[in-house]
């Protein structure tokens, strides 16, 4: 393999880095649902102190085609433009206290390198630990707290807060080969899946950027300022209740995922709390008039898009 550092630049090597800090990661380009990834990245870096130590090479981890970035046309010329990042940053929590953040996109290529580049990078710092969030759709109600499946070596992370337990094979990220590899290194990993209802998987749901600094702070002591994201969740909410009772159809469709979901909870903790009684997912047919219904009214006003 050749060496792994070549994927980045050190942009800061003076900035002294105690040893032992916590690593957060998040990173965007796999099922973000309800923006969680973006959210939380956008949130931690416009709100937190933070210096940057590393730079990815995009024009070795990126797919421009697929990812294109984003240029300004002003009239007749090319105004600015912004290039996608992937970072590695120095950054303190509300109290102060320091941790290492890696956020920015999924690389589409060299996973194996650039894996490699990140523990080494986790090794020259010393990291304490590792945690990464991403979120994913489910047929789970909106009106139920969002829930986590907690993967990784941390015994402690997985007894109290992973609510779902599955064996399956599903479609890896970039940071799932990272915590295999640090698994098998033995440096203590945790990874954090949110739950989202699939009919707010493609909306900003502000609640999902607070349950993903929850995890991280449970997994980290660190603290995050969430206010404004509490009050916009609240907000987003109202409007979507005010959509259900409005909505017979979609009114049924929520009372048949919370009885589901409450039902797992008290009944069955082994057994999915996305499937039936039979342990079948719920049929996309079934509920796709409702959700159909559903879309077409939010498109026609100014509450947020689903």
């Amino acid at each position: 393999m050749r060496n792994p550092a070549g994927l980045y630049d050190v942009i800061d090597d003076f900035t002294e880095v105690p040893v032992g800090l916590p690593l957060v990661a998040a990173l965007t380009g796999f099922a973000d649902a309800g923006a969680a990834v973006t959210q939380l990245s956008d949130y931690l870096l416009d709100t937190l102190e933070h210096v940057t130590l590393v730079r990815f090479d995009n024009d070795k981890l990126l797919d421009y085609r697929a990812r294109r970035p984003m240029i300004y046309f002003d009239q007749d010329h090319i105004a600015d433009y912004t290039p996608a990042s992937l970072n590695l940053y120095l950054a303190h929590d509300e109290l102060g206290q320091q941790f290492l953040l890696l956020t920015g996109y999924e690389p589409d290529f060299q996973w194996d390198r650039f894996t490699a580049a990140v523990v080494g990078l986790i090794d020259k710092y010393q990291v304490k630990s590792s945690t990464w969030v991403h979120a994913i759709p489910m047929p789970v109600p909106h009106t139920r707290p969002i829930s986590v499946t907690v993967s990784g070596n941390r015994t402690e992370l997985i007894d109290a807060m992973s609510i779902w337990k599955p064996r399956t094979q599903a479609p890896g990220n970039a940071l799932h080969l990272i915590e295999y590899r640090l698994q098998e290194l033995g440096h203590p990993v945790a990874g954090f899946v949110l739950l989202i209802p699939h009919y707010l998987a493609d909306t900003e749901y502000p609640l999902a950027a607070v349950t993903a600094i929850e995890s991280l702070s449970a997994a980290t002591g660190l603290i995050f300022p969430t206010d404004s994201l509490r009050e916009s969740g609240r907000d987003f909410l109202t409007k979507i209740d005010d959509q259900v009772e409005n909505n017979p159809e979609l009114a049924k469709l929520v009372a048949t995922l919370e009885e589901r979901h409450d039902s797992y909870l008290q009944d069955n903790p082994m057994r999915s709390p996305l499937t039936d009684e039979d342990g079948e997912l719920p049929s996309a047919d079934s509920i796709a008039a409702e959700l159909q219904n559903f879309l077409a009214m939010r498109r026609d006003d100014d509450s947020p898009s689903i």
